[in-house]
């Protein structure tokens, strides 16, 4: 078991931790009630099993459809709206049990209802493990971008329980592993380098040592940058590496990109756009080419989407300032550029243009 730290709250990593669900929530949130609230993939497989843990009466369950197309605003009304029909107060404590989508969410639901109740988020992916859970962001997609309505809402815990990992499908393993390459990539050069030599092999054995150590390794990195920067002022942004194009690349495919996926490709085209502009060192974005290769995640646009429509969706990116889009951007694998501008590069259309062409 081992336990991280993030400003004012505790992040679980432990095998079975499912089970201790109740009562870390018991302990961090003084709740009357409690409101799981999962998807129809993720709730059929665990949430019953988290609901034992708060034993008789205590637990409500909210279930979603899964999938990126549902972190809605009218989902986020629907969902509030089933919690005040179910006499659900100010005494409540929701309880996240899924992936990002229903993390982000059920956050935002939480940092809205009654103003704001407790939320402990329970991840069931890698990616929600070592990145979405995390920090404290909170939010729903809009038709003009994703995440553009959301709050910061600290979660009281996060229980992390990498056995449920076994039931993850293989591409949604390999979408997580994109986050722990960009954790490799703006920090931890020697940890993305094990990264690299773990692979593919890491994807097979979900249970064994090299995927824990990855979990812990991958959250430590988040949790340093959190700790310095909880609101997204400074040094934070640079966990937006690969997610200004990744954002885009992910909405032009209409989803059917996963997450992870497109910040692969957002990663690779954004190392190559900090080459062409002299920001990064010759190599940094073929070697991560590479690592990014290994995992079995795609490297590249999608020959059918269109780039300039890609290039478009940028702009309504929340990190879009003045009209120009501004991106977190590597010096060379392992440290990041821009810390004399606020960790933010303000890049012209034309350059990231001819990346995407």
């Amino acid at each position: 078991m081992a336990t991280i730290a993030f400003p004012g709250y505790d992040v679980l990593v432990a095998r079975d931790a499912l089970d201790r669900t109740g009562e870390i929530a018991r302990h961090v949130a003084d709740a009357h009630r409690f409101a799981i609230i999962t998807d129809d993939t993720v709730g059929p497989l665990y949430a019953d099993r988290v609901a034992r843990s708060f034993g008789a009466n205590r637990v409500s369950t909210l279930t979603l459809p899964a999938g990126e197309a549902h972190k809605t605003r009218e989902s986020w009304m629907r969902i509030t709206d089933e919690l005040l029909a179910s006499g659900h107060g100010r005494d409540t404590t929701i309880v996240a049990v899924g992936g990002g989508v229903v993390g982000d969410l059920a956050g935002f639901v939480a940092a809205t209802f009654m103003r704001g109740v407790p939320v402990v988020q329970v991840p069931t992916t890698l990616l929600a493990m070592i990145d979405a859970a995390l920090g404290g962001k909170t939010a729903v997609d809009t038709p003009h971008g994703k995440n553009l309505v959301g709050a910061f809402h600290r979660p009281s815990a996060v229980v992390a329980d990498p056995s449920v990992l076994a039931t993850l499908p293989v591409r949604l393993l390999r979408a997580g592993l994109a986050e722990a390459i960009k954790h490799g990539a703006i920090a931890d050069a020697a940890y993305l380098e094990r990264i690299a030599l773990a692979l593919p092999a890491v994807v097979r054995d979900v249970a064994g040592a090299e995927m824990h150590d990855l979990i812990l390794r991958s959250i430590e990195i988040k949790a340093s940058v959190v700790q310095r920067d909880e609101h997204e002022a400074g040094v934070r942004k640079i966990l937006n590496f690969g997610h200004t194009l990744g954002h885009a690349v992910e909405a032009a495919s209409r989803y059917e990109l996963l997450h992870g996926e497109a910040v692969a490709i957002g990663m690779v085209l954004e190392s190559t756009l900090a080459e062409r502009i002299g920001v990064a060192s010759q190599g940094t974005a073929a070697r991560l080419r590479d690592i990014v290769a290994r995992a079995e995640l795609p490297t590249t646009r999608p020959a059918t989407l269109d780039a300039a429509h890609v290039l478009a969706a940028t702009m309504s990116d929340k990190k879009s300032r003045r009209g120009t889009v501004e991106y977190a951007l590597p010096e060379r694998l392992g440290a990041m550029a821009g810390e004399e501008r606020g960790w933010s590069i303000p890049v012209p259309d034309a350059d990231v243009l001819a990346v995407l062409a």
